[in-house]
């Protein structure tokens, strides 16, 4: 009798193997494969060649639309600028249709993050025939630069911004205090200002005097309110070396928040061994590093 073997599901070494072929579908042959290994497979050399073009089309056309915000140069390159832009806008449309076109499941790419920036980077050209105001609105198209990611293999490096991010979901109370605490420091030194300096001086109001105490904290000083009494200057000088604080404060918190949790995880993730007693193994591991005896299941 024989057994059927089940073939081993694709991994990521796989030269043809492609997350995008898992979720959308990749045709079988045909030139709806070839348009797919071009647009979605990155690691083959026609897909890096596609990839890479297409970024610096995506930068190119969002320079054309900075550039035809300048007035000076808008009054001598305008149908110049517009021309580009459509260019852009129908090479990108093409490129739109060309991923619905090459894979099974098109609904679901138009669905996906990618699909749904690829579609609203194209749109605010066409809208704008009836918004013109929607044009600006074409440097969303700076999104799509987030495909640098896949080109350089740089997805490993999204574990560590995902840590970040429950370092600063598990702080967000002691920030929140702190915050909080600012927030009514910052109140009762600009109503010290406001009697120190007074309407005189430019304090005309409490809230104005918060805003600068504000803007003196955060070290930006926009220069429009100034202190003039030696007073005024000695609270500006204090509440300029607590802005340094402010900085470092919540920095602190994160920081100690992201060691904390990275040795849990160490600890969590730590096994020793029952003949030699070797502790530190992984949570992965099988076998001791020492001595050779099979680890106990964690």
């Amino acid at each position: 009798m024989s057994t059927k073997v089940s073939s081993p599901p694709p991994s990521s070494k796989d030269p043809i193997y492609s997350p995008e072929a898992d979720a959308f579908g990749r045709p079988e042959g045909g030139s709806r494969r070839k348009l797919f290994t071009v647009i979605f497979e990155s690691d083959t050399q026609a897909g890096k060649v596609f990839d890479v073009s297409l970024l610096f089309a995506i930068i190119a056309s969002v320079l054309v639309v900075m550039l035809g915000s300048v007035q000076s140069l808008a009054e001598h390159y305008q149908k110049l600028f517009s021309a580009l832009e459509w260019s852009f806008t129908l090479l990108f449309t093409v490129e739109y249709i060309a991923r619905l076109s090459c894979v099974e499941r098109p609904g679901r790419y138009a669905r996906s993050f990618f699909g749904i920036v690829d579609l609203i980077a194209i749109l605010p050209t066409y809208l704008a025939f009836f918004f013109p105001e929607l044009m600006v609105l074409i440097n969303i198209r700076l999104l799509r630069l987030l495909r640098v990611f896949r080109i350089l293999k740089l997805t490993a490096y999204f574990y560590e911004y995902n840590a970040l991010g429950a370092a600063l979901a598990a702080s967000r109370r002691k920030i929140l205090v702190f915050i909080c605490t600012v927030a009514i420091i910052v109140v009762l030194l600009g109503t010290v200002m406001y009697v120190v300096e007074g309407t005189e001086n430019g304090f005309t109001s409490i809230p104005i005097a918060v805003y600068w105490s504000i803007t003196t904290m955060t070290t930006v000083g926009f220069g429009d309110i100034v202190p003039k009494t030696d007073l005024g200057h000695a609270i500006a000088s204090i509440i300029m070396l607590l802005g340094w604080g402010v900085l470092a404060v919540p920095t602190g918190i994160v920081t100690a928040e992201m060691t904390s949790r990275r040795m849990r995880e160490d600890v969590s993730s730590a096994r020793s061994c029952e003949v030699c007693g070797t502790p530190g193994h992984r949570l992965q591991a099988r076998y001791c590093q020492d001595c050779g005896a099979k680890l106990p299941e964690s």
